[in-house]
């Protein structure tokens, strides 16, 4: 499964959200460079034909030592955790985020399913040392009103909250990322407004549930990449990084990376920066370079 497929397939906070992030993963990301921030990969993008173990041998190799998930462990045997678990750690990596729940929060029908999901996932990511996991809305309730809808995402997430509440993996506090899907991807997602998505993060008003700002999806909805992030930086807890068109790295399409990560520099953003784009070369090589661009436009 990827994070494309899961997205189409659903059927269905934090002014203090800067507060929760471990400062030792701050710390990692300034040794490195100037900017604030640390770097990740969200691994359904590449190195598809290797084993999993290999896989994050070339995340290394690409310069990276965070790494998102997308429930691949979903199969695995005892074995399989064991495997990666003694790879990632020989490795040095850190699986920073996860995602794959079933159900989203849109719709209330579904809020028990996906509370359920939540607590079924929280002990794998305990196992995994993983302490975040992106929600979803998913999709439009035929004949559901809007705003019926606006309010299942809220109530799902405190809901939500109240679970993971206080609770810890690896040091860290657990946090849901609710995360926006533009309407090319997924013509029947209900959450495809970034600033629909801050609104909601404000109305849950909790520490440990934040927002996923992809910037590939907001670009294709709505746009205006920057005035959203400059208005919601303290509400937001990891970006997703890819051009449009085409979800490929960046420089290969109409999004100004450069000066987002300016941006997210001058804002102090020392969250995760998560590479999710689909290379149009070789992946180590297009990886690195656009990890460098980061730290360049940081340091400018």
């Amino acid at each position: 499964m990827n994070r494309r497929t899961f997205s189409k397939s659903l059927a269905g906070a934090a002014a203090i959200a800067g507060a929760l992030e471990p400062s030792r993963s701050r710390a990692a990301a300034q040794d490195e460079s100037p900017a604030p921030f640390n770097f990740s990969i969200m691994l359904w993008t590449v190195f598809k034909d290797l084993s999993f173990e290999r896989r994050l041998e070339k995340v290394v190799e690409a310069g990276y030592k965070n790494v998102e998930l997308v429930g691949e462990y979903h199969n695995w045997s005892v074995l399989d955790f064991n495997s990666a678990t003694a790879k990632r750690k020989q490795l040095g990596i850190t699986f920073d985020t996860t995602a794959g729940l079933k159900h989203g929060i849109g719709n209330p029908s579904d809020r028990d399913a996906m509370l359920a999901d939540l607590q079924h996932e929280l002990p794998i990511m305990e196992k995994l040392d993983c302490p975040a996991v992106i929600i979803m809305s998913g999709n439009v309730v035929p004949g559901m009103p809007r705003e019926t809808q606006h309010q299942s995402c809220i109530e799902g997430l405190k809901k939500a909250a109240s679970i993971v509440e206080g609770k810890q993996i690896h040091g860290q506090p657990v946090r849901l990322l609710l995360e926006n899907i533009d309407p090319e991807e997924n013509k029947n997602y209900y959450l495809t407004s970034v600033a629909e998505g801050f609104e909601i993060i404000r109305a849950v008003n909790h520490p440990q549930v934040q927002f996923l700002y992809d910037f590939f999806h907001e670009q294709i909805a709505e746009g205006n990449l920057i005035e959203k992030l400059e208005k919601n930086i303290q509400y937001t807890g990891l970006v997703h990084i890819a051009d449009v068109p085409g979800r490929h790295e960046p420089g290969t399409g109409e999004i100004n990376y450069e000066s987002i990560y300016r941006k997210l520099a001058q804002l102090k953003y020392d969250r995760m920066v998560a590479m999710e784009f689909l290379p149009t070369g070789d992946p180590v090589a297009k990886l690195r370079a656009a990890r460098e661009q980061a730290l360049n436009a940081a340091r400018i």
